[in-house]
């Protein structure tokens, strides 16, 4: 059995693991997803709800919540803990998977009193590290990068869709969201680019960001549903006469084929945007990030051909043969990178 251990503060952690969980079973092994605030008590996990909130209405909230995380495992309740850690011994948990650094004092805690043999792969969706796994210790594993700053390049990733990236003459829009919890600078481009005559699909978060610029599409991710809730993507859908009709994407998230459409996502440059942005070939306009690993992740995006600063890009007049360039770039890079799932089913 592999455990996959998420957290649900930042859906750029969380989908990857789910991703990898489905390309797992894919190729026949059994693979389950843990997300850490299932283990809190419910008045911790609504003050994470309302901080979700808040960061959306207010990005230098969030900039400052980012510097001062709190770990939600110090939190966490001592006999979900200890029942969690006792079925993964009758599971016969033999790998872990951990996306989130604040899981290690409870892996820790698994080895040392469970199976000292198990093997531990940590994984990061950012090009750095991020702070989760700085304040998380030290622990004997192997470190996996999906995008590394240090070496500049893509070691491995995992695919979000078995379908190929669309060709570029299939594209017509841009797509701007701001991640999993709406955080960011994306809705203040948007008026400049509708009026460059940019067609825009929008990733709302609330009713109150729903607008009404021509030739734009609304789209909402449903606000009551949390990660902890379940294991499935984020429930999706359009916007149409102020009512939504939710669905589930199976195999990826239902907002990637927004992504896989689009010329290019006006987006911050979290680890999550990132990895649709190589497998749908979609390039990135890279707006402010969300600390020093989004800021990283933003320098290495650029430096290998696959995204630009929204400053650059106004600069050429918002280039659409810029963003096409980028897009080959992307595709030209797509066939050699390694599946990481594939490595992983097979050790």
């Amino acid at each position: 059995m592999i455990q996959i251990l998420t957290s649900g503060v930042a859906l750029g952690v969380h989908v990857p693991g789910l991703l990898l969980a489905d390309r797992l079973r894919e190729q026949g092994c059994r693979a389950e997803v843990s997300v850490i605030e299932r283990l809190l008590p419910a008045g911790k996990l609504a003050t994470t709800a309302d901080m979700k909130w808040a960061f959306h209405r207010d990005f230098r909230l969030a900039k400052a919540g980012h510097r001062l995380a709190t770990d939600p495992a110090a939190a966490a309740d001592e006999q979900a803990v200890r029942t969690l850690l006792e079925r993964w011994q009758r599971d016969g948990v033999t790998r872990i998977v951990v996306w989130s650094g604040f899981w290690l004092p409870i892996v820790r805690r698994y080895v040392s009193t469970y199976d000292s043999s198990v093997h531990v792969d940590i994984c990061h969706i950012d090009s750095m590290v991020s702070p989760s796994f700085r304040r998380g210790g030290d622990i004997e594993a192997d470190h996996v990068f999906m995008i590394d700053g240090t070496h500049r390049s893509i070691p491995c990733s995992v695919p979000v869709s078995p379908r190929p990236p669309l060709p570029w003459p299939d594209r017509e829009r841009l797509y701007a969201h701001g991640g999993g919890w709406g955080m960011g600078t994306y809705r203040e481009p948007i008026a400049d680019l509708a009026a460059h005559g940019f067609a825009l699909d929008i990733l709302a978060y609330e009713p109150g960001d729903i607008g009404e610029l021509p030739d734009a599409r609304y789209f909402m991710m449903d606000p009551d549903w949390h990660p902890w809730f379940d294991n499935g993507y984020p429930p999706f859908g359009e916007v149409r006469d102020g009512a939504i009709q939710y669905t589930r994407g199976s195999g990826s998230p239902g907002s990637f084929e927004l992504t896989r459409s689009a010329m290019a996502m006006v987006s911050k440059p979290g680890g999550g945007t990132l990895l649709d942005s190589l497998w749908s070939a979609t390039p990135v306009v890279l707006l402010e990030p969300l600390g020093e690993a989004e800021a990283c992740n933003a320098g290495l995006w650029q430096e290998l051909g696959f995204g630009v600063s929204y400053a650059d890009w106004r600069a050429t007049d918002h280039s659409v043969d810029v963003l096409r360039r980028l897009h080959e770039n992307l595709m030209r890079a797509l066939p050699d990178i390694p599946d990481y799932s594939r490595t992983l089913a097979v050790a």
